[in-house]
């Protein structure tokens, strides 16, 4: 391979939102021309044709792309389809090279200069580009989610401030403040004076409407004395307050519709790769689109100990002299760490009123393991390592998740 590697010439290529940076080198690290170029179509067969004419004509151009935005999609896309070899780079390859340098800048050319020199080194073992569409949509599915989930939490903390000058009680009134019933209430009676004519039994049945009868008189009688027993509220700017609180009720429910979108489309993409990460215990839609978005198509990972080194799991050994320890991992993906940190949380939680374990195969794996003398946070990453393996498994086979035998007969006796 390293005769070959004489004849290739290393494109690195720093992505950007609007410019992109195109740094060429030979094997030597010998600097062979610099391009920079918008990122649009139409600027995309120049930067090949550029590329070529700096090029020996027994060369052929390898391409790297350092992607952290997405930014590089179009490009990456456009090189596929023009039979270009494409390699994709992770920044933290690149960053690495920059640090081992004695002078440490950092500049667009430089970046796309050391992205250049990672493939030189590292070709073999640096993934192809592989633009699946797909995977790629689920992903931003998943990032505009979240978006909108953090959104939505900002507004219920905001909707909390508002009501407690409002209604001082009002946390009484319902268990969630942005409930079907809670909402409509807020909208209809966005302070006290609303109710001042409303008797039980009226409130009653504007309770049972919003709620599907689940409210009865006795929780309408219950809000109008925790009003009475507040006395009177703040008489000045009585309009504006209502208007603020019925303007993050409308925020709220647009969010809350979003959202309830974004997890019927996420779940139809699910169900057309034939994703069975539901099944696992206390996996949901959101969850399964979270760790596919992040893990992508699982064929690109050789083994699960492929995928746990990619998301931080795998231990890391380091020793000298015949001795050594093997140490907690602080690299690898850690949006996917984090995934696989709260799905294990998750594993060994238990039944709020029975106290039995949600899931009884590792409640028993994780107390074996502190049985082995392992520590509490030890224990805790092997449960997150196996995880992995039944993760892997289940996208790499496309079944679904099963617990043993026995543990199945002792789940439904």
């Amino acid at each position: 391979m390293q005769k070959q590697q004489l004849h290739y010439a290393y494109v690195g290529v720093d992505l950007h939102k609007s410019q992109h940076t195109a740094v060429i080198l030979n094997y030597w690290n010998e600097k062979l021309g610099e391009i920079q170029f918008d990122n649009t179509p139409a600027a995309f067969p120049k930067v090949l044709a550029k590329v070529q004419s700096c090029l020996e004509p027994d060369m052929k151009a390898v391409y790297g792309l350092e992607d952290t935005g997405g930014y590089g999609w179009a490009f990456g896309l456009y090189l596929i389809q023009s039979n270009q070899w494409v390699k994709s780079v992770n920044p933290a390859f690149a960053s690495e090279k920059r640090k081992g340098f004695p002078t440490v800048h950092k500049s667009d050319s430089w970046d796309a200069e050391c992205v250049a020199r990672v493939m030189r080194d590292d070709l073999n073992r640096l993934p192809d580009f592989k633009p699946d569409e797909h995977y790629w949509v689920m992903r931003q599915l998943s990032t505009r989610r979240s978006g909108i989930v953090k959104s939505l939490s900002a507004v219920i903390r905001q909707l909390h401030v508002q009501l407690s000058y409002t209604y001082p009680s009002y946390r009484r009134y319902f268990s969630e403040i942005d409930g079907k019933t809670a909402l409509a209430f807020w909208r209809t009676f966005p302070s006290p004076r609303h109710l001042e004519k409303v008797t039980a039994e009226r409130l009653a049945e504007f309770l049972r409407k919003h709620s599907n009868n689940a409210c009865s008189t006795k929780k309408a009688e219950q809000i109008l004395r925790c009003i009475e027993a507040d006395g009177q509220a703040s008489v000045h700017y009585v309009e504006e307050k209502e208007l603020v609180i019925r303007s993050l009720v409308k925020q709220i429910r647009y969010y809350l519709k979003e959202i309830t979108e974004f997890d019927a489309k996420l779940r139809d993409m699910l169900e057309q790769i034939g994703c069975q990460l539901h099944t696992i215990t206390g996996v949901d839609v959101v969850t399964s689109a979270e760790l596919v978005a992040e893990i992508g198509d699982v064929s690109r990972f050789a083994n699960a100990d492929k995928l746990a080194r990619y998301a931080g799991i795998a231990p890391i050994f380091a020793g000298s002299g015949g001795k050594g320890k093997y140490y907690k991992s602080k690299q690898g993906d850690r949006s996917l760490h984090s995934i696989f940190m709260s799905l294990a949380i998750r594993q060994l939680a238990v039944h709020r009123g029975t106290k039995t374990p949600r899931n009884p195969l590792f409640h028993e794996y994780f107390h074996r393991k502190l049985s082995e003398g392992k520590t509490k946070r030890q224990a805790f990453i092997c449960v997150m390592r196996r995880l992995v393996n039944i993760v892997y498994g289940i996208l790499k086979s496309k079944t679904a998740y099963r617990l043993p035998e026995p543990l199945r007969r002792a789940e439904n006796e």
